[in-house]
């Protein structure tokens, strides 16, 4: 019988009933509906509103009730409609009396925003951790390929030469960046709504402050419409792993490509990659497109969500059930990709050879060769033009510029001399990128010191928030 029967005549239908229940997601948030219960019975005996009797009964059959359900052996009604009523109905069977009063001064409203706030916050604690450990592989792949040159690319095309690190680094200044967008999540979801009950508070004299500090919360929401119906935290968690998710895409797009026969500057190791049913020599980067095909699925949590959303009025609606399974979805999904990226980041083997070899073709000194005609006095506009027609001269020989003699490069400007020969190099190129952010050596070298550090402050950020259900790691 559920728990808010008294008010219908009638049973209902048992589809309706499975139509309607959200059991089957919500009831992985257990731990986090017992210590909002243990925080909330233990505040309503200091308030004088239960016996201290009936809170430590409360407490203590709670705590069994977890107990059992970390175990295993805890067996859920398929008539219960969500963890909330799961949990309450079960400790009433225990304990008897004081547990149906348990729910004195509170809704399953406020229940389940505290419930799902506390689980969000997990939730953006273990990504936040999982991004780290791949910005550390990414740093380290960096570290071990300081003098590793490559193309780089605009439009799939060769730009300039540039290092592998600094390629790295850059996708470690996205997980930042990323780590950044998780934190201000958990921060969003890091009040309080426990006491604003179904919408409009309550007339008994709770403290609401008291049940906030002991779930490890920083404040209690304002408003109790507002607490009730807020998802905007959850809204903040997706927006984070949808962008993450991009990230990781995009990554994974350029490691597909770089370990094709047409590149050939990475191979993936064979336990990240797979073979063909029917092409025996055949070696797939699956999981990297997985990685890429199940952006498409995080994208759409939050789509699915933001939707679910726009048309609801104050305060609580039905359809807010739908909430958790976008979130938490997205969160499993970015969770598990993080955790192959990073073991295909850490154990690739990357071909120098093969990147030095492609940074010959393709005219990438292009720039520096018109950036030396601006330095002798010609407009840099004018200079590009003389340098267009040097390569034309290139693709009409078949050849490359540093091919080209001093003659020929008189003959389009007599501001070239001998020592146009360095802005040829590919390593005096690399070398002469010293701006703050740029490719050269030093640079790189400066950037690196800035990307561990700055990991190193997010590790110790997300730490310092563990709040007292950051040890629990059961949760997934």
């Amino acid at each position: 019988m559920a728990l808010w029967s008294g008010r219908f005549e009638g049973g209902q239908d048992s589809f309706l009933q499975q139509f309607g229940a959200s059991l089957p997601v919500d009831r992985r948030m257990y731990v986090q509906d017992v210590e909002g219960s243990i925080a909330h019975a233990r505040m309503l005996a200091a308030q004088g509103i239960i016996s201290s009797s009936d809170a430590e009964a409360i407490c203590a059959g709670l705590s069994s009730i977890r107990h059992d359900i970390a175990c295993g052996t805890f067996m859920f009604d398929e008539a219960d409609e969500d963890i909330h009523m799961a949990l309450e109905a079960e400790l009433t069977r225990r304990i008897g009396d004081a547990g149906a009063r348990l729910h004195t001064a509170r809704s399953r409203n406020d229940q389940v925003a505290t419930d799902t706030r506390l689980f969000a916050k997990t939730l953006a604690r273990n990504l936040m951790e999982a991004a780290g450990s791949l910005r550390e592989a990414l740093i380290d792949q960096a570290q071990q390929h300081m003098h590793t040159i490559m193309p780089g690319y605009t439009h799939m095309q060769h730009a300039q030469p540039v290092l592998l690190s600094h390629h790295f680094l850059a996708y470690s200044w996205m997980l930042a960046r990323d780590h950044t967008r998780l934190m201000a999540a958990f921060c969003a979801a890091d009040c309080c709504p426990l006491g604003s009950a179904a919408l409009a508070g309550t007339s008994w004299p709770i403290d609401r402050e008291a049940t906030a500090h002991s779930l490890g919360f920083a404040a209690c929401t304002e408003n109790s419409l507002d607490a009730v119906s807020d998802r905007d935290f959850l809204l903040d968690l997706l927006h984070a792993c949808t962008v993450m998710a991009v990230h990781l895409s995009r990554l994974c797009e350029e490691l597909i490509l770089w370990s094709t026969s047409e590149f050939g500057f990475v191979t993936l190791s064979d336990a990240y990659s797979t073979g063909s049913s029917i092409m025996p020599q055949k070696k797939n980067p699956d999981f990297a497109e997985l990685i890429r095909g199940k952006t498409g699925r995080v994208v759409g949590d939050m789509v699915s969500l933001l939707v679910t959303l726009k048309g609801l009025p104050l305060a609580y609606n039905k359809d807010m059930q739908e909430d958790k399974s976008c979130a938490f979805d997205a969160a499993d999904t970015l969770l598990d990709c993080l955790r192959c990226a990073t073991g295909m980041v850490s154990t690739m083997t990357v071909h120098a050879d093969a990147m030095r070899a492609a940074v010959e073709t393709g005219y990438l000194a292009a720039t520096d060769v018109a950036d030396y005609l601006a330095k002798k006095g010609m407009p840099f506009r004018q200079a590009h033009e003389v340098v267009g027609r040097l390569v034309l001269l290139c693709d009409k020989r078949g050849c490359e510029l540093k091919d080209l003699t001093l003659e020929d490069l008189r003959a389009q400007s007599d501001l070239f001399e001998a020592d146009v020969v360095s802005c040829l190099s590919i390593e005096s190129i690399v070398d002469a990128r010293v701006s703050q952010g740029g490719t050269a050596p030093a640079a790189v070298t400066e950037q690196l010191e800035c990307a561990k550090q700055a990991l190193v402050r997010d590790r110790e950020a997300y730490a310092d928030d563990q709040g007292p259900l950051g040890a629990i790691t059961d949760l997934l």
